[in-house]
C-alpha cells in the first residue's frame, strides 16, 4: 500500500516534522521504495518535488527535510508500484490546471481494469491507474462546471459521487487540493489529527524524534495532518471511516451545511468551524 500525507493549515506552516517520519516509510520502516513526491502550494503557485528513487535514499528528500517551506496545503506520496513502471512520469503527486488554479492529486490503492474513455482536455502522461483517475475527475468537473467552480458543498458532493464511482474498480484513497481546500477520501485506511492550542509534545512513530509545538507555534495556529497511518505514537489521531470524503480548510474539516450556497473562492467562501 502506498503512503499518503497531507497538511492543511490556517497560517503557512512547514511540514518538516511530519515529513521526517513520513520519509522513513520509503524503505526504512516500510517497503515502499518505488518513488516519492511532495508538493507545496505557495499563493497561486506550487513547488513540486518528485523522485523515482526511494525516499530514504533520495537527496531531494533530504533537501525537503532541511528546507522549511511554509504552505497552507501540502500533499505528499510514497509509492508502492502496482500499475506502471518506476519512473518520473508515474510519480505522485500529479498536477493539472482547472478553472485557473493548480490542482494536486495523490492516490493510494489499486484500481483493477480501470480504463475510462480518454477526455479531450485532461489525459495521463504516465501509465498509472492513479493518473487516469485524476484526469477522469478533472474532465468530469470541467464538463459539469464549464463556467468555474461551484460552491464548495456542491463540489464536495460531486467529488464524493466520483470517488464512489471510481472506487467501484478497487481501493481509492486519495488527497486532492487546489491550494484553497484539501479533500481527503478514505476507502480503507486514512487518519487525521488537528493540532491547535493548547499545544503539546509529539513523538514520531517511524523516527526517534520529538517536538514541542509550544516552541514553534502561536496560540492562533491550527494545523490538520492527514496520513495513511498515524505518524506519532503519543497523540490521538482520528480514523476516517471508509467511504468518507472530508474537506479541510483553515486546519479543520468543513461543515458542508454551512457552505451550501457560498462561492468557492476566498474571501467570501465559507470558513471552517
Amino acid at each position: 500500500m502506498c503512503q499518503l500525507l497531507g497538511m492543511n493549515c490556517n497560517v503557512p506552516t512547514d511540514i518538516c516534522f511530519s515529513f521526517t517520519g513520513f520519509q522513513a516509510r520509503g524503505g526504512l520502516t516500510d517497503i515502499h521504495q518505488d518513488g516519492w513526491g511532495i508538493a507545496f502550494f505557495e499563493g497561486r503557485g506550487c513547488r513540486v518535488f518528485l523522485d523515482p528513487r526511494p525516499s530514504t535514499d533520495s537527496p531531494v528528500a533530504e533537501l525537503v527535510r532541511s528546507y522549511a517551506i511554509r504552505s497552507l496545503n501540502v500533499i505528499a506520496h510514497i509509492r508502492k508500484a502496482t500499475h506502471g513502471d518506476i519512473n518520473l512520469e508515474n510519480t505522485h503527486p500529479f498536477m493539472r490546471e482547472l478553472w485557473g488554479q493548480y490542482w494536486l492529486f495523490a492516490h493510494n490503492g489499486d484500481l483493477k481494469d480501470y480504463a475510462p474513455t480518454p477526455g479531450k482536455r485532461f489525459r495521463p502522461v504516465g501509465s498509472t491507474d492513479s493518473e487516469r483517475a485524476f484526469c477522469q475527475i478533472l474532465n468530469t468537473l470541467a464538463l459539469r462546471y464549464p463556467d468555474g467552480p461551484p460552491p464548495v458543498a456542491e463540489l464536495h458532493e460531486s467529488l464524493r459521487a466520483l470517488a464512489a464511482e471510481i472506487g467501484g474498480f478497487g481501493e481509492f484513497n486519495f488527497l486532492l487540493s487546489n491550494g484553497e481546500v484539501l479533500f481527503a477520501h478514505c476507502a480503507s485506511r486514512l487518519s487525521y489529527i488537528i493540532r491547535q492550542a493548547p499545544f503539546a509534545e509529539a513523538h514520531l512513530t517511524d523516527q526517534d524524534v520529538t517536538i514541542d509545538f509550544n516552541q514553534v507555534t502561536t496560540p492562533r495556529d491550527r494545523v490538520a495532518v492527514i496520513a495513511t497511518t498515524p505518524l506519532t505514537d503519543n497523540e490521538r489521531w482520528e480514523t476516517i471511516a471508509p467511504g468518507t470524503l472530508l474537506t479541510f480548510r483553515d486546519g479543520a474539516p468543513v461543515e458542508m451545511q454551512n457552505c451550501a450556497t457560498r462561492p468557492f473562492f476566498r474571501p467570501t467562501s465559507c470558513p471552517s468551524p
